[in-house]
Order: structure tokens, then sequence, then C-alpha cells
């Protein structure tokens, strides 16, 4: 490609096009396309932004390199990957994502910068079998679970369905209280998409952190393998000697896992016993293939923590342990910061990138400043949408409980959508091909100003139609936020040297009133008016003295009314 055709603009303006393709299928509109590189699928940048000078290169190590004599009997989809098998998960995998063909998914696969988290239990049941990884679509993770105060099954598999319903491409199950084994069996049961675990959750049920031993390790996890957990978060890379770099933090360590692992290590003066076994945890997490993501138990829980050496020394333990699952044939993603200022998120992308060797990235957020509790998914998803463009290939989702409590149902929806935001721009500037088909055919449709072809086009199309309707229940040429004479859009669409709003697929009649709105639609709009002051000390009276703390309080109760109280 010559330089004028990675360019745009006139002499004195030209903007610097590096070869990516155009996200739009159809090539349609006036834009210049994507400013990412090249796609390279097949080798390490795959769908990538160009570096900001200074970044970490990427490494020239794959899981190829990491390759054993291969096992008698593949088992995993990397070991069958690795012997050219091309799988029916594969085959599913390209069915859902037709930018790749199977071969392409099972090659990258085989490097590890890709995972198809599918045990083979769960695939005895439900599950729709997809992929992560740089060469697919950025995906979401919705978290959710039973905590010791609230919730149940049957709100758990509300939440699961819910979750799905509103984008979740997996699940994770972190629940902390009631009974988590009969929770998650009922969970993967129904679930037809990955469902993940934090298992030393599970391992202390009933026990103090200090009891935890290598067989109860080994046991849990070989339970929840069976059950049919797709991927564990496993907090094998906070080690005895990274602690002293946690004391001057402001917030210390946010990760449940981590801390609960840093208090058995300070207790025993031992080493993690998730480091200490991992070797016998890949054997285990093989024989059904489970999946890692490897915990980041030191991620930083505020700004002022983030990129530190705690955080730092963490990831290059990851990328140790991703290169010895790699070698025991057990697919591999690792877990990313929470919490990181928006100039260091690209640095923290590309140094897991480095050190990591292209593993997949499952990153939270991160959260781009602290300030904003009860907007957490806000600030979150702008920092997911660098993250995505930047080279994560999954999001965890934070809903607006994030920091407050466990998110109920609307909390949920909200977080997954802000999250199927941040995912699919960043997919579109990284001219991922096809991601723009539906934002251009939306376009075409609002240039038309044919109000019904661009709800069904939306995310939301319920949400949209009902904030519409709120103002004005005709659909006619105008909307009522200019009103007739001012509605630029109508005016375009009457320049007769304007194709704008002329597609003979959009168009349509004359204006119509609008059937009525549905009860779902009216409780859209009763919901999304502000609370009044008043109503807001109402609901903050609860916090007042006179309301004292929960019966369950650890405070008040010794440890073994505390379970009692909470269910365990």
């Amino acid at each position: 490609m010559t330089q004028s055709e990675q360019t745009i603009g006139t002499q004195s303006h030209v903007l610097p096009m590096h070869g990516a393709n155009h996200p739009s299928s159809e090539k349609q509109g006036t834009g210049p396309g994507s400013f990412a590189l090249k796609q390279n699928i097949g080798g390490a940048t795959t769908f990538s932004s160009p570096d900001t000078p200074g970044m970490p290169a990427p490494s020239t190590l794959t899981a190829w390199d990491f390759n054993p004599a291969p096992h008698t009997t593949p088992v995993t989809q990397l070991e069958h990957a690795r012997v050219g098998t091309i799988t029916p998960e594969m085959i599913r995998v390209a069915e859902r994502e037709p930018h790749l063909s199977a071969e392409q998914v099972r090659d990258e696969v085989a490097s590890g910068r890709m995972i198809i988290p599918a045990n083979i239990n769960h695939l005895k049941m439900n599950l729709d079998p997809m992929a992560i990884g740089r060469a697919s679509l950025t995906k979401v993770n919705a978290n959710m679970g039973a905590s010791p105060v609230s919730s149940g099954i049957e709100q758990e598999l509300e939440k699961l369905h819910w979750s799905v319903k509103w984008g979740a491409d997996t699940v994770m199950d972190l629940s902390t209280g009631g009974d988590l084994n009969a929770c998650r069996s009922a969970i993967i049961g129904e679930s037809t998409v990955p469902i993940g675990t934090v298992p030393v959750y599970s391992m202390i049920i009933g026990r103090k952190i200090e009891d935890l031993t290598p067989e109860i390790i080994l046991t849990e996890l070989e339970n929840q393998a069976k059950q049919g957990v797709d991927y564990f978060t496993i907090h094998a890379g906070v080690l005895k000697e990274h602690l002293p770099f946690i004391k001057d933090r402001l917030i210390g360590i946010v990760s449940r896992g981590g801390s609960l692992l840093a208090k058995w290590m300070i207790h025993h003066n031992k080493q993690n016993p998730m480091y200490d076994c991992f070797d016998d945890i890949c054997d285990l997490m093989r024989q059904y293939d489970v999946s890692f993501s490897l915990g980041d138990g030191l991620r930083p829980g505020g700004l002022a923590d983030a990129t530190d050496e705690a955080q730092l020394r963490e990831l290059e333990v990851l990328g140790e342990l991703t290169e010895r699952a790699w070698a025991k044939g057990v697919q591999v993603m690792v877990e990313g910061p929470g919490h990181v200022s928006f100039d260091q998120i690209e640095y923290n992308m590309k140094l897991q990138r480095t050190l990591c060797h292209g593993a997949p990235f499952y990153v939270l957020g991160p959260l781009v400043t602290d300030i904003f509790p009860g907007y957490d998914h806000i600030t979150s998803c702008i920092g997911a949408t660098a993250a995505a463009y930047h080279g994560a290939s999954m999001l965890c989702y934070v809903t607006p409980k994030e920091h407050l409590g466990l998110p109920k149902k609307d909390d949920v929806k909200q977080g997954c959508i802000a999250y199927k935001i941040a995912a699919h721009a960043g997919d579109v500037a990284l001219g991922i091909p096809g991601t723009r088909n539906q934002d251009d055919e939306l376009t075409k449709a609002r240039a038309a100003l044919n109000w019904q072809k661009h709800f069904e086009l939306s995310f939301d199309p319920d949400f949209a139609r009902a904030m519409h309707d709120e103002d004005l229940d005709v659909d006619t040429d105008f909307c009522a936020m200019c009103g007739h004479d001012w509605c630029s859009v109508r005016i375009s669409k009457e320049i007769q040297e304007f194709a704008s709003g002329k597609d003979e697929n959009y168009a349509w009649d004359k204006p119509k009133v609008s059937a009525a709105l549905t009860v779902e639609q009216q409780e859209i709009l009763e919901q999304r008016g502000v609370l009044s002051p008043e109503e807001v000390h109402k609901l903050a009276s609860k916090m007042g003295a006179d309301k004292g703390k929960a019966a369950c309080h650890s405070d008040l109760v010794d440890d073994s009314t505390a379970q009692e109280l909470q269910g365990v």
C-alpha cells in the first residue's frame, strides 16, 4: 500500500491512516474508515491500535513455544488446535463471527491468542460455544452471585437470563452466601454462555482462610470442574515477596481472592498455595477443559495505586503462569486492572501483550476516576472503550452498584448496556470487518426519518420508542428536539443534490400515530425521573445511627453466629 493510499485529507491536514479494513462490509458513507493497524490475523497484532511511542513491543513468543510432547489423546481446545483438528466448537465460533474462518479460529487457539471456554460437561448441556481473543469481537462479562445478606438461587437465575438478554457473553458466579453448590449447579444447567467462578470463595465456606490446604484446593476445583464451570479465576500470581509493596497503597488489596491469600501467606509465612500447586491445578483443569482466568489479586483499587510495583510484579508472574499452563495444554486468559487513569490504559494493555505473549486480556473497566459512586458503570465504560481499542479481549462489566452493594435487576441491565457500548465502539475503531454495518443501516433509517426502522435497528428498541413517544407519539418527518421548521435532517432530505434520506429501502409514506406504549415502555418512562432531594434523604436515612448495623455484621457477632445468620 502506498503512502497516498494510507492517508486522506487536504495537503495540510492529512489523516494518519494505517491500513485497517473499513469496519463496514458495504463500505458505506464518506468517512475514511479505521485508523487502526491493518488486520493481521495469524500475527501478533491481529486487530490492533497503532502504538503510542514508548509502548512495549508485542512478544515474539506464542503458545507454540511452550508446547511439550503432545498428550496421547487431545482433550482441550488448545490441544486439538495444536494437532490441527477443527472442533465443532471452532466451527460454531466461526459461524457466530463471520469475519473469521474455522481454520483461523483453530490457528488463533493454537497460538494461545484465543480461548474457547467450554467445559466438556457444560457442552453436554446448553452451552453455545464462543471465543475470547483479539481476533474475535470484544466480549462482555457480567458478574452475579448470592451474598450472605442478599439474593438466592431463583434471583440469580433471573439475573443470569437478564444478563444474557442484555448482551453478556459470559457470566461469573461470584456467590459468597447461601447454598453455593446448588446455586452454581442451577446456573450452569440453564446457561447458554460460559460460566466462570472464583473457587477460593467456596473453599473457605465453613472454615477460616488459614485452614486452606492444597488438598482442599484441589478437591473444590474438581467439584466445580465436574459441575461444568468453564473458567476459573485462580489468584496464583500473588506471591509472598509482593506483599511488602502493598503497605503504602492508599487502599491495599481490593481483590477478595488476593486479600484472602495474602492473609494466608502472612499467617503461615509460606508461599501462595495456589502458586505452589499450580502444576497440579493445571492437570486437573485439563481433564475437563476448564480455562484459566489468571486473577489479578493485586489490581489497583484506586487511581493512586494504578500501575504500581505490586501490580506489575504480579503481572510478570502471570506471564510465567501462562507459559506453564500452555505447557500443560490448558487454555489461558489473564485478568487486568480495575482503576487506571485514562493516560495509563494503553500501556497496561500493551505491557500484558508483551509479558503474557498475547494471551487474551480480561479487564475490569478500568475506572478512570474514583469520585462518582453510583455512576461507575459510566466511569468504567469510558476506560473499557480505551481498553478494547488498545488490546483487551473481554471487558468485565461494572454496574451503578459497584462499591456500594449487590446489583439488582436494573443495575445489571445498565452495566451490560454500558459495556456493550464500550465493546462495540472498540471493535468499530479496530476496523473489524462488518462491525459498523448496523450503525450505517440505522443512520440511513434516521436520515429517512423512518422511525420504526430506526427503533428496530437500535440495541434497545423499547427504550428508544418510549423516549420518542414521551414527547411526540406521531411518527412524522421531524422529532420533538427540533420541531418541523428547524429539523436539519428533514431539510437535508429535501435538498435535491443530497443523497441523504433518499434510500428507497427506508422510504415510508405519511406521518402516522404510533401504537400505544406497552406496559414495559410506560414503566421505563416512570422510572427515568430524577429522585427529589426528599426521596434521596428518605433512602439515605437507612444509614442513620438509629438504624444500627445489620444483625450479621461481623463487629456485633462471633464467627459461628455470623455464619449461622448468613446461611452458611
